[in-house]
C-alpha cells in the first residue's frame, strides 16, 4: 500500500498480499514491510519511522512488488537510468588499464567492443524477469540457491558493490584533488564525494530514475569538451613495448567483463516497478543500449588517453600526481577557469553510479540474514558510507593494482553464480517467470535447498584457479593463455549445473 503524509510524500509499505490460492505473501518479520500502527512499534523504530517520512524516503524492504504496484509505463527510464549510470569518467579509468597491460589502442578499442557486446547480454536478460516476478535480482536467486545458502552470493554482492563504490569514490576524489591543485586531498574528495552519493541514495526509486535522467546531460557535454581540448594530445599515441599477446589480450578482457557481468546481479532491481505487461524485448533493448553504448565510447577513449599519457609530458606529470582526474585537469587546462568547473562535473558524474550501487546495497544488506531485515534501509545506507569511506582511503595507495585484482575476482564468482540463475530459469523452469510463486520467496521449506547451486559453483573453482592470471598468482593453464577464468566459471558451472539440479529435484521435490 502506498500511505501519504502530512509533508505530501509517500511512503511504501508492503503487506501481506492475496494469492489465487488466497494466501498471503509471507514477511520476514520486517516493520518497514508490513502494514503496521507506527505508535505499537518499539520507541526506536518509532522514530526511525518518522524519520523516513521527513522526505521522499523509500522504506520498501526486500518482499515481492505487488502486481497492482507494478504500474509503471515510462520504459524509456530503463535506458536513461543505464545511461546516467555508465556516462561518467569511472570507465574511461578502466579504459586506461588496456595500454597500461602492454595493448595498443587498437587491440585495447577491440577487446573493449567485442567483450562489453556480450556481457551486456547478462544485465540486459535478466532485467526482463523484474516487472514479470516483481522480485529484486537476489530475491529471485533463492529459486535456486534456496533461503539459506543464498546469503553466499548476497555476501559477495555486498563485496563487489562496496568494492565498486569504493572505486568510484577514490576517482571522484582524485578528480576534486586536481580541481583543487592540491588543496583539497584526495580523502578529503573521496567523503564529499560519498556523501553527497548518499544524500541522492535515501530518496528511492523514484528519484533516483529523475537524478539518472538529467545529471547525465552536464557529465555528457563536460566529457565532449574535455576530448575537444586534449585532442591533439591524444594523437600522441605512445607504441607498447612488445607486441599484442594473447595472454594480454584475454587479462584486459576479463577486466573488461568484469566491469560489466557484475551488473547482471541487480539488473532486476530497477525494473521491478514496471508493467508486467512490458515489452521484454523493450526493456532489455533499452537495458542493453544503456549499458554497452555510454560504456564502449567511454573505455575506448580512456584506452586513448593511456596511450597518450607518455607522449604529453604535462598529462604524464599529472597522472603521477592525482591519475585519472589529474590527465582530465591536463587535458581541459586549456579551457581556464571553465576547465575547472568541467572537472568538477565530471567528478559529479560518479555520483549517479555510487547512488543506484547504494539503492542496490541497502537491498542486499536486509537479504543477508532475517533480523537485518527489521533494519531500515536508509540506515544500511549510512553503514555502507561508513564501510566505503575507509576502504576507499585504503584502496587509493597503489590504485590500478588494487582495482586489477578486485575486479578480475568479482568476474570469477560473479559468473559462476549468473550461470546457476541462467539454467534454472531457462531450462528448470523453462522460461516461465509465474514458476516464481511469491507465497515462497521466504519459505525455506517450499524453496529449492541450494545445495545443487553452491556445489557447481564451488567446483567449477577446480578450473577456474589454475585459469587465473594474478600479480600474487598465476596458474599453470593462464600461463599460456592469459586469464579465462571468467569464462570457464560461467559454463563449467552450468554444466555441473544440470546433472546437481536435476539430482537434488528428485531426492528433495521442489
Amino acid at each position: 500500500m502506498t500511505e501519504q503524509h502530512q509533508n505530501g510524500s509517500e511512503v511504501h509499505v508492503a503487506t501481506s498480499q492475496p494469492t489465487a490460492s488466497g494466501k498471503g505473501v509471507p514477511t520476514e518479520t520486517n516493520p518497514w514491510s508490513e502494514k503496521v500502527e507506527v505508535e505499537a512499534l518499539p520507541r526506536w523504530q518509532r522514530w526511525l519511522w518518522k524519520a523516513a517520512t521527513w522526505g521522499r524516503v523509500e522504506i520498501r524492504g526486500i518482499s515481492p512488488i505487488p502486481v497492482e504496484e507494478r504500474t509503471v509505463k515510462r520504459t524509456i527510464n530503463i535506458f536513461t537510468l543505464w545511461f546516467g549510470m555508465s556516462a561518467n569518467i569511472l570507465a574511461i579509468t578502466f579504459g586506461m588499464i588496456g595500454p597500461a597491460s602492454g595493448l595498443s589502442l587498437r587491440d585495447s578499442s577491440l577487446v573493449i567492443l567485442f567483450f562489453i557486446l556480450l556481457t551486456t547480454l547478462l544485465p540486459a536478460y535478466l532485467a526482463t524477469l523484474g516487472p514479470k516476478t516483481g522480485m529484486r535480482q537476489m530475491i529471485q536467486a533463492r529459486y535456486s540457491w534456496g533461503r539459506w545458502l543464498v546469503s553466499i552470493p548476497v555476501f559477495l554482492n555486498l563485496a563487489t558493490m562496496i568494492g565498486f563504490a569504493a572505486i568510484i569514490s577514490v576517482v571522484g576524489g582524485q578528480c576534486l584533488s586536481a580541481v583543487a591543485d592540491g588543496g583539497i586531498t584526495p580523502t578529503i574528495g573521496i567523503v564529499i564525494i560519498t556523501i553527497i552519493a548518499l544524500i541522492i541514495s535515501f530518496c528511492g526509486f523514484k528519484v533516483l530514475h529523475y537524478y539518472e535522467r538529467y545529471a547525465v546531460i552536464p557529465a555528457v557535454i563536460a566529457i565532449i569538451v574535455a576530448v575537444g581540448c586534449g585532442g591533439k594530445g591524444l594523437t600522441n599515441q605512445v607504441p607498447p613495448a612488445g607486441p599484442s599477446s594473447a595472454p594480454k589480450v584475454l587479462s584486459f578482457a576479463m577486466i573488461v567483463a568484469s566491469y560489466m557481468i557484475p551488473w547482471a546481479c541487480l539488473a532486476s532491481d530497477f525494473t521491478t516497478y514496471l508493467d508486467p505487461k512490458t515489452s521484454s524485448w523493450r526493456i532489455a533493448a533499452y537495458t542493453y543500449a544503456g549499458l554497452s553504448i555510454p560504456t564502449i565510447l567511454l573505455m575506448v577513449l580512456g584506452a586513448a588517453i593511456g596511450g597518450a599519457v607518455a607522449g604529453n609530458p604535462d598529462w604524464e606529470a599529472a597522472y603521477a600526481s592525482t591519475l585519472t582526474g589529474g590527465v582530465l585537469d591536463a587535458m581541459l587546462r586549456p579551457a581556464g577557469g571553465f576547465g575547472k568547473f568541467l572537472l568538477v562535473i565530471l567528478s559529479l558524474s560518479l555520483l549517479g553510479n555510487v547512488a543506484a550501487t547504494s539503492y542496490s546495497i541497502t537491498l542486499n544488506f536486509q537479504m543477508l540474514l532475517p533480523k537485518l531485515s527489521s533494519v531500515p534501509r536508509y540506515l544500511w545506507a549510512i553503514a555502507m558510507t561508513a564501510i566505503v569511506i575507509p576502504v576507499s582511503i585504503r584502496a587509493s595507495v597503489d590504485f590500478y593494482s588494487n582495482l586489477s585484482n578486485v575486479m578480475s575476482l568479482i568476474g570469477y564468482w560473479s559468473s559462476a553464480f549468473l550461470a546457476t540463475l541462467i539454467v534454472e530459469h531457462l531450462w528448470f523452469r523453462r522460461g516461465d517467470c509465474s514458476t516464481y510463486d511469491p507465497e515462497d520467496w521466504s519459505n525455506a521449506k517450499r524453496l529449492p535447498l541450494g545445495v545443487a547451486a553452491l556445489v557447481s559453483a564451488a567446483l567449477s573453482f577446480a578450473v577456474v584457479i589454475p585459469s587465473m592470471a594474478q600479480v600474487w598468482y598465476t596458474g599453470p593453464i593462464a600461463e599460456k593463455t592469459g586469464d579465462i577464468g571468467f569464462e570457464l566459471a560461467f559454463f563449467v558451472t552450468a554444466a555441473l549445473y544440470f546433472p546437481f539440479r536435476t539430482l537434488e529435484k528428485k531426492l528433495v521435490g521442489r
